[in-house]
């Protein structure tokens, strides 16, 4: 079953923020924004949020403007979210007619899905953390930011209200008219992976999951100055995608390199036998050298597959990875 198994800065800058675009014309909506897409399930995570309300004991923001991205790479827009409108870079229109495919991409690091330069800088091969690979193969890239974040209104709370936050830029995309509403996709690494997770244990609307070294407990992540009542065990139960993996519809893949985070990996394998949710571990690989290799391949299968259900051969990626670490590896020392 092992095939099917990861810094919270406040601060303020005096600049003046970027000015960000309108939201592209929407086609016809399929769901108005911010809508909520589906009742919750029984057993979902979002169900088992239902009357719960987190407890805020520690505000935290980062109030500096989200940095301008490039505009040959990617148009800098609102998305509505449900505290008002959060801060976006998105591919621009193509201005072919046609509708693409698209992913939402939740970077990692704290706070999570913060947005930054590296969004659009290629990495090394051994650490290559912004996706580039779906944009270079025509794949609509959204790079949300989410509340308390970039002077998007509301406080942190820490993958709680944030889940709702990501299932808000889906929603946004399906109304674009240059996307498939029924090929978007998310992926994330790190806490972004794990942000991931959440998300897809509380709705259904992704046609494909890609987490990249998640954790499977928050508490996992140490004794940090969290923004929640910490005594409160529910507080940290209901921000762990270990609980509620048994929840997931959606097609979910979930990497770690074996000198990653892979420990993690393996609890949440054994946590659930989901048929959705898939975990591979990649041999002599670690917490970065899985996302240039699969992402590459991941991208090629998002842009061109078609058909009603997504579905991806874990050993073509496992291949793919070796493959890479061996190029890698035969490259001459400089």
């Amino acid at each position: 079953m092992l095939e099917r198994r990861i810094s919270i800065a406040i601060f303020v800058v005096l600049v003046v923020p970027p000015v960000l675009a309108q939201a592209p014309a929407p086609a016809a909506s399929h769901e108005a924004p911010g809508a909520v897409l589906e009742a919750a399930r029984p057993g979902t995570l979002r169900a088992a949020r239902d009357g719960f309300a987190t407890n805020i004991v520690n505000e935290q923001r980062v109030d500096a403007p989200i940095d301008e991205a490039p505009p040959a790479l990617f148009s800098m827009v609102t998305y509505p979210a449900p505290l008002g409108a959060n801060a976006a870079y998105l591919t621009p229109t193509p201005h072919d007619g046609e509708r693409h495919a698209a992913i939402v991409w939740i970077t990692g690091g704290w706070p999570t899905a913060r947005g930054g330069s590296y969004v659009w800088t290629p990495g090394e091969l051994e650490n290559e953390q912004s996706a580039s690979a779906y944009r270079d193969a025509g794949v609509v890239m959204m790079f949300p930011t989410v509340r308390g974040t970039c002077q998007n209104p509301g406080a942190q709370e820490a993958m709680f209200g944030e889940v709702d936050d990501v299932i808000a830029a889906a929603v946004y995309l399906r109304t674009l008219d240059y996307v498939d509403p029924d090929r978007i996709y998310l992926g994330g690494h790190s806490t972004g992976g794990t942000l991931v997770l959440l998300v897809a244990e509380a709705t259904d609307v992704f046609r494909g999951v890609f987490s990249f070294g998640p954790a499977a407990e928050f508490a996992d992540y140490g004794d940090r100055d969290w923004p929640f009542d910490v005594r409160d065990e529910r507080e940290f139960q209901l921000r762990s995608p270990v609980h509620y993996l048994d929840s997931i519809a959606s097609p979910t893949y979930v990497f770690e390199g074996e000198h990653g985070r892979s420990a993690e990996l393996m609890r949440l394998d054994e946590a659930t036998a989901n048929p959705n949710v898939h975990f591979l571990v990649l041999e002599d690989g670690d917490h970065f050298s899985p996302l240039a290799p699969v992402n590459r391949l991941l991208a090629r299968m998002v842009a061109s597959l078609e058909t009603s259900r997504f579905e991806i051969d874990l050993g073509v990626l496992a291949a793919g990875h070796r493959a890479a670490l061996a190029a890698r590896d035969a490259e001459p020392a400089p």
